[in-house]
Order: structure tokens, then C-alpha cells, then sequence
């Protein structure tokens, strides 16, 4: 068998991705990848739209379409990015809660209270379930950090995630959640359900090692959340949407703004991003899209910018990509997993890339052109 320094040595990043290669046609295994992506096809407590769950097998095949030069990351594709296997018996039980949490939201809309009877039988059904996840993905993060991993997740809904975070916990003392959304997520059991993908960063600030939530593209939430924000005080922090398009607006640019989320956050670093963080054309068929949102280049720059700033990004996760019938959202989550997964690996290098380096850098390109 060939080492991983024959692979690269082998490997010509120029040539069409095999159609059976794993993600971004990189021919490395679990043990040679810097990165292990674990993907998980959950979407039971989705409100409005679904679709996530196919998001981990559709951004997969999108993958092999990607080119692997990174403008900002050298020779990038070395590090290794390796995605698990889906376990298929988490993916049919979402198929299965799915219908059953469609129930509950019915009954609701109906105008039943948490008392009926029904409800209460199939929330327990889907919170046990729910909690039943969160510990195995808590122990399979747990075992890729133990072996040295940068981890990394692949949902799914939002709600995924919590086990990751909680891993994370017991290998850190301390660490902030970056959150690119247009969603606050801080509903408590949104729908009955303690796991619903309203109430991820809800759950996660009641991990004590999570010492600052940023939340960046806000620009759809309610009361209660808004209440629950200002209860944590400066532990939460929301820079939306709407105030960030007004000071683009009025004069400031997007640097200013970046430096002002990545000074907010303290020196390591988990990004949970949302697709529908990101303006609606990019993500279509996102559950629950909302006008409004970043740009593509807006949101790599801030994860460039944080990547470089010396912090350390020490995990992601990508949620919430529901691939339509052209794909179009798949084509972007591949692309927008491609550079998470490359900039958390510049992040822990240290590596910091100032102006005058990429001034002197697209100078030497200029002068060899000429």
C-alpha cells in the first residue's frame, strides 16, 4: 500500500475526480487525513421545509467538481480531508421521527397545547432519540480528537451539532462558538422538542466551557430569544444583518466590520455556519430561507480573517444545505466545506498573512505575467 507521501506525489490535483472517491476526490484514508468529516443525515425537527438530510451524500458528489488549488491556503490539499460513512441507522430513524414530528407541528398549528396526550407521546419519542444522538456524536468527536483530528461535522439540520460542542468541551476549558445564520437559534425546546434545530445555541450556552457566543447575519428571530440574549449579557453577542448592511451603507467597509465580530471572540474558535447565514439565491432551498444575508466572499473573507487573525478555529460544523433539484445549494456547500476545512487547518499553524505579503505576492504574479 501506498505511504501518503507516494499519494501526493502521485496524485495530479489537475485530473477529473474519480466518480467513486471520497470527498473532493482526495485519495487519502481516515488515518492520513488531517481532517475527518463526520456526516450526519438528521433533519426530524425541521419547521418549515426539508431536505438537510440528503445535504451529506449530495455535497459529497458536488465535491468531486471542486478545484483543489486554494489561492489561500498552499498546497492545501495535503493536510487530507477524509469523509466517514453515513451511519445508516441514524439516517432512516430521521426518516422515521421526521413523519412524526410533522404530527406534532400539525397539532400544534391546530391550535393543541403541550398537554394533548399525542404530543407529549411523540416528543419524548423524538427528544429521546435526540439526546440518544448527541451522545453518539459526542463520542465519535471524542475519538477523532483523541487521535488527533481536526473534527469537523456535516449536518443535516442545525440541531446536529450539540454533541460535537460538548466533546469539544471536555478537551477544551474554554472556547467561543462563532455563528454565521440568519437564525438566533436560542428557542428553548422550539416545538416541544428539547433538540430542535431552533434551540442549538440555546442548548449550547448551557455548556459552561462556552465562554462567548457571536452570532453574525442575524435577521430573523423572536422575543423570547432576544430576552435570553440579553440575560447571558456580554457572553452573546449579535452583530445582524440589518446593522451591518447600514454601516456598509454609511461608510464603512467590510474589514472594519470582520475585525469588529473576530475581536469579539476569544482565542479558540468552533464556527457554526449555517447555509442560510448566506444571501438566499446561494441557498434556495434551505429550509427556512430569509432574506437578507452574506455574501459568498463576505463570509470567506471573515473565516479568512479569523483564520489568520492568530486565533484558532478548533472545529465546524456546515448545516442545514438542502440540495433542490439542480444541486445549485450542494455546488455552494461543497465549496464553502472546502474552505472551512482548509482555513481551520491555516488557523492552527499560526499563520498570520498581512497585507504587504499579499501585496508582494500579487506583485511577483503581475511581474511574471508581464
Amino acid at each position: 500500500m501506498k505511504s501518503k507521501e507516494q499519494k501526493i506525489k502521485d496524485f495530479d490535483i489537475n485530473a477529473p475526480a474519480l466518480a467513486n472517491a471520497n470527498l473532493f476526490g482526495l485519495p487519502f484514508t481516515e488515518q492520513e487525513s488531517a481532517i475527518v468529516v463526520l456526516p450526519i443525515p438528521w433533519e426530524v425537527t425541521v419547521s418549515y421545509k426539508g431536505g438537510t438530510a440528503k445535504a451529506p451524500e449530495v455535497i459529497k458528489q458536488a465535491s468531486l467538481q471542486v478545484d483543489l488549488f486554494d489561492a489561500d491556503v498552499a498546497d492545501a490539499w495535503k493536510n487530507g480531508i477524509y469523509l466517514l460513512p453515513t451511519n445508516k441507522k441514524w439516517k432512516q430513524a430521521s426518516k422515521q421521527l421526521r413523519k412524526k414530528a410533522e404530527r406534532v407541528i400539525q397539532l400544534f398549528s391546530n391550535g393543541e397545547s403541550e398537554k394533548n396526550k399525542e404530543i407529549k407521546k411523540i416528543t419524548n419519542e423524538v427528544n429521546e432519540a435526540g439526546s440518544k444522538l448527541k451522545n453518539w456524536i459526542k463520542s465519535e468527536m471524542l475519538n477523532q480528537i483523541a487521535n488527533g483530528k481536526l473534527p469537523a461535522l456535516l449536518g443535516g439540520d442545525h440541531s446536529t451539532p450539540l454533541g460535537f460542542i460538548e466533546a469539544l468541551a471536555e478537551t477544551n476549558p474554554s472556547f467561543g462558538i462563532l455563528q454565521i445564520d440568519a437564525h438566533c437559534d436560542l428557542r428553548k425546546a422550539y416545538e416541544g422538542f428539547t433538540y430542535s434545530h431552533a434551540s442549538i445555541m440555546y442548548n449550547a450556552l448551557q455548556i459552561k466551557q462556552v465562554s462567548k457566543l457571536v452570532q453574525v447575519g442575524i435577521r430573523d428571530f423572536c422575543q423570547q430569544e432576544m430576552d435570553i440574549a440579553k440575560m447571558e449579557g456580554s457572553r452573546v453577542k449579535i452583530f445582524y444583518d440589518s446593522d451591518m448592511k447600514r454601516s456598509l451603507f454609511e461608510g464603512f467597509n467590510w474589514k472594519d466590520i470582520c475585525d469588529a465580530i473576530i475581536t469579539a471572540l476569544p482565542e479558540k474558535v468552533y464556527v457554526s455556519f449555517d447555509i442560510d447565514g448566506l444571501e438566499a439565491s446561494l441557498c434556495p432551498n434551505t429550509g427556512t430561507p430569509v432574506a437578507g444575508g452574506l455574501q459568498y466572499e463576505q463570509a470567506v473573507y471573515l473565516l479568512w480573517k479569523l483564520a489568520t487573525s492568530g486565533k484558532t478555529i478548533i472545529g465546524f460544523d456546515l448545516n442545514e444545505v438542502a440540495p433542490g433539484k439542480d444541486e445549485w445549494d450542494a455546488n455552494v456547500g461543497a465549496r464553502l466545506l472546502y474552505k472551512l476545512c482548509n482555513l481551520m487547518a491555516l488557523s492552527q499553524t499560526q499563520k498570520k498573512i498581512t497585507k504587504s505579503s499579499i501585496e508582494k505576492k500579487w506583485a511577483l504574479e503581475k511581474e511574471q505575467a508581464d
